[in-house]
């Protein structure tokens, strides 16, 4: 006999388990059940989809997902229940008392199979100009199911119009099969709440508030509809093909910027498992597909950290010092561009909490065209900027109008990570089969505090790791700089740290405990959103903030599937190459050291930081410059 525990999601939402009968006998909490006549025990309220998961029992479904609650509306999952009048959908049947289940009967195999057929009659497209042509749920278990042929017909007239006025997202609702993922994802999983079922019966579809473009609803961007969505209905907006053409350009200079959680991620495209990383390897293939200059976004990390760990410090002398009572702090991170949207939307009279430090890849942006074209001589109209992102939010941030400090558009596109494995697989090339190769410099040096940003936790690693050592001259205490309260996938997480014998410049934060918080989720941004306006957090001194479940690593450009075992893989193999690298403080970055002499010799935050760096709100949300 099996007794098997269950293994559920820190991030996924609980379903609703009732009181079990006074007579159920039970053992601490089990029930013993038989599946296709194995005997096994399992926690009260398992569904009985989670016991076959657990027992490696496959049963196919389109709706279930390892991060969201139950759904129980595609049907697939069908199972046999002794007793029961019809077959029952296992993902919505929890264990609470004995029972014997069939997986695979005759009934069970034709049911599914009527059901497969029935979603495809509506399914509208050609498969082979689909965006998830080879990746699609649907299309695999149409062929699992030995689907064949269209038995209830197959409607090829387009129902609804393709929605193009976001940067991040393309809906296009022909290919919707009402699994409801992206809108359980959108009110559940981040409790944004842009997408909802309108409708009823046959008329039931997937649509915004009054319909209208997704440009103009409260869409934070975050694309995690995207990472859950199982068949085209919702993809990323592709640049490829402008790329393309830039690199076929003899006129343009084209270069990239990869941040680190794509180069943690994009070998799942080439078979690898989850948790290798890639990073030179990567390199290699975006030279050879013309890319002009490859560069580490972990350089603009580190400055980040200058920026943002320079803000705090001013603003904790402002207030500790000078008594300034209009100070905002806690300080929040700015660098999730779906984050910073979810706040502008939903909590605009606190987006003066914000750091005005610009996100890493904007910051590369304005560097890009400043920096780096007067050093290398080109004209900045004639650089292209690329970034390589695990988020397609970065997609909207790079487009918005007041991303032009550098005197253009700082950054021209926002590619994920999934839209760069196919360009590379269109040049023929398989990254992990390929040669390592070095970043370029200028920006080649990018430090392990960079690094770190791609998870949950990082950036307030990193910029602990530098803060505390310019206020008080020594390393944080914590072995090999492994800040263990910041790590990890809890949903929110607080901790502290006390700054004793400061350097003279510091003595002001003498004795003083340095509060900091982590979330990541914008669920979870809610929870800490709802104690600052309740007045809870007026001892936190700095927070962080990301907008995709475990941060970066789960963003919503990263390769398709994802859950709570991937993203973890992806946060280890971040933090084993980091601890491979020889700098790991930004402030020790001699790139870094050598920009600002060169370009910003007055320092972080100085005028010229703030106008190229720095971004600015007023009270409205709107930006200033």
């Amino acid at each position: 006999m099996k007794h098997l525990k269950t293994s559920r999601s820190p991030i996924s939402q609980q379903a609703y388990v009732p009181k079990p009968p006074e007579n159920l006998e039970t053992i601490g909490g089990t029930v013993t059940v038989q599946i296709n006549g194995e005997t096994i025990t399992v926690p009260f309220g398992t569904t009985i989809l989670e016991a076959c998961r657990m027992a490696d029992i496959y049963i196919p479904t389109l709706c279930a997902h390892e991060d969201l609650g139950i759904g129980g509306h595609c049907r697939l999952c069908l199972v046999d229940v002794e007793g029961m009048r019809t077959l029952q959908a296992s993902c919505a049947f929890p264990i609470t008392s004995p029972i014997k289940v069939k997986t695979s009967t005759t009934a069970v195999r034709k049911a599914r199979k009527h059901i497969m057929e029935l979603l495809l009659s509506e399914h509208v497209g050609e498969c082979y100009a689909c965006v998830k042509n080879g990746n699609c749920e649907l299309q695999t278990l149409a062929k699992e199911l030995g689907v064949d042929h269209f038995t209830f017909g197959h409607r090829t007239e387009s129902k609804f119009p393709v929605d193009r006025s976001s940067y991040s997202v393309i809906r296009d609702m022909d290919k919707c099969i009402n699994c409801r993922r992206c809108v359980r994802t959108c009110i559940d999983l981040q409790e944004v709440g842009c997408l909802e079922a309108i409708g009823r019966g046959a008329e039931t579809h997937i649509d915004t508030f009054m319909s209208k473009p997704l440009a103009d609803v409260i869409c934070i961007n975050c694309g995690q509809c995207i990472n859950r969505c199982p068949t085209g209905a919702l993809y990323a907006n592709d640049p490829s093909d402008e790329i393309w053409r830039a690199i076929e350009d003899p006129t343009k200079h084209v270069v990239i910027q990869t941040a680190p959680s794509p180069r943690a991620a994009i070998g799942e495209e080439f078979g690898l498992e989850p948790g290798i990383s890639v990073t030179r390897e990567l390199n290699t293939a975006l030279h050879r597909i013309g890319f002009d200059r490859v560069f580490d976004t972990n350089f603009t990390a580190d400055l980040t950290i200058m920026e943002e760990g320079t803000e705090l410090l001013t603003k904790l002398k402002k207030a500790l010092v000078d008594g300034d009572k209009d100070v905002k702090l806690p300080q929040f991170t700015s660098c999730s561009p779906g984050w910073v949207k979810y706040i502008e939307h939903f909590y605009p009279d606190y987006l003066d909490h914000l750091s005005t430090a610009k996100s890493p890849q904007q910051m590369f942006g304005a560097v890009i065209k400043t920096f780096y074209a007067e050093q290398a001589g080109i004209d900045p109209e004639d650089i292209v900027s690329v970034a390589l992102m695990p988020c397609s939010a970065k997609k909207f941030e790079c487009n918005r109008p007041e991303m032009t400090s550098s005197g253009y558009k700082d950054v021209d596109y926002g590619l994920t990570a999934r839209e760069m494995s196919n360009m590379i697989k269109e040049a023929g090339l398989k990254v992990p089969d390929l040669p390592q190769s070095d970043f370029d410099n200028p920006f080649g040096l990018g430090s392990g505090a960079g690094l770190i940003f791609g998870a949950t936790g990082g950036v307030m690693e990193a910029a602990l790791r530098t803060v505390y050592e310019l206020v008080t001259g020594k390393e944080v205490p914590f072995e090999n700089l492994r800040i263990e309260p910041t790590r990890g996938f809890e949903g929110v997480k607080t901790s502290s740290i006390l700054l004793e014998d400061c350097v003279p410049e510091y003595s002001f934060l003498n004795g003083v405990t340095l509060k900091f918080m982590v979330a990541h989720g914008t669920a979870n941004a809610k929870k800490v959103m709802e104690m600052l306006v309740a007045g809870e957090l007026s001892d936190v001194h700095f927070i962080e903030i990301m907008a995709c479940p475990g941060g970066c690593l789960g963003g919503g450009g990263q390769p398709i599937p994802t859950n709570a075992r991937i993203r973890a893989a992806r946060a280890k193999a971040i933090y084993a190459e980091e601890e491979m690298l020889p700098v790991r403080k930004s402030h020790e970055n001699s790139h870094i050291t050598e920009f600002y002499r060169k370009f910003i010799p007055e320092g972080p935050c100085s005028q010229k930081s703030h106008e190229l760096l720095h971004t600015h709100y007023t009270k409205r949300g709107k930006f200033i410059v």
